[in-house]
């Protein structure tokens, strides 16, 4: 009788609980507005290109989102799913990054050119969010990285400082509900692009971007439980080039890894060519 009270208490409080899940009344509408008309993928669609100045003569727009951003209350966001907050954080970091560009465009080269001599672009208390001015490193190392439930390495390839040696600035929102198809799709086309991953057979050398010297340690202990980065870069080796006969090689640790100088140009439209559709 005690162990059918204790059965029927237990349900009781799980049902109580409130559930988990995506609110349906927030939207990052606006947001996917603004990135599918002043972003655009690339020829061989693994990079983006942003047109701040657009941007800049948008920036109403923009301010309106960030303000819908930062009336989120903790206690609301803490409801959510872990996927739709992590979404949301990524589109926080993304947004106010854009934000910060604007304030000294088109008179910034880079996003590094934002920083003092003490602090950081990444250390600003510019971003008002659950009630405090936090700045983008305490969004992705505090919010994102530093969650208790952490293991999606590949917020790296969604996250976008504004360069060119960076993941893509996505053309559209990221949503909890479409999250792992983004996410993995960003993963992708990183790893397709040769100017920042490539394999030298000859050498031996597996040439990779710095994200991966930064956050090795994100890539070996998450995504599944990978024990080494090669294991995570072994799941998509079509996309960094490595055959089958390649992977045996790899997986012992015979391949060394080298990490390719990073491009903190700033990744903005009017410097390069018309971009076309990505395939």
């Amino acid at each position: 009788m005690i162990r059918r009270l204790s059965r029927v208490l237990v349900l009781m409080l799980i049902c109580a609980m409130p559930a988990l899940a995506a609110d349906p009344t927030f939207s990052h509408d606006a947001w996917n507005a603004l990135l599918k008309q002043h972003v655009q993928w690339n020829a061989t669609g693994t990079a983006t290109k942003t047109d701040y100045a657009a941007f800049k003569r948008n920036r109403t727009a923009l301010k309106i989102y960030l303000d819908t951003l930062s009336a989120v209350p903790k206690a609301r966001f803490d409801q959510w799913d872990s996927a739709s907050q992590r979404a949301f954080l990524i589109n926080v970091y993304n947004a106010y990054t854009v934000e910060l560009i604007l304030t000294e465009y088109p008179d910034v080269e880079s996003i590094r050119d934002l920083g003092g001599l003490i602090t950081s672009a990444w250390k600003k208390r510019f971003v008002p969010l659950f009630g405090a001015q936090r700045h983008l490193d305490e969004i992705e190392h505090g919010l994102l990285r530093g969650a208790e439930n952490f293991d999606e390495p590949r917020i790296h390839f969604a996250l976008n400082c504004a360069s060119v040696g960076c993941p893509a600035l996505r053309p559209e929102a990221y949503l909890g509900a479409d999250l792992e198809a983004q996410l993995d799709d960003q993963t992708r086309r990183f790893l397709s692009d040769r100017t920042r991953n490539r394999i030298d057979r000859a050498r031996q050398v597996l040439q990779l971007s710095k994200i991966f010297d930064w956050y090795g340690g994100d890539f070996a202990k998450g995504y599944g439980g990978a024990d080494r980065l090669e294991t995570f870069l072994l799941r998509y080796a079509a996309m960094l080039g490595i055959s089958a006969l390649d992977a045996p090689a790899i997986q012992a640790g015979e391949y060394e890894i080298e990490f390719l100088e990073y491009d903190w140009s700033l990744n903005d439209a009017k410097l390069n060519t018309p971009h076309a559709s990505a395939p």
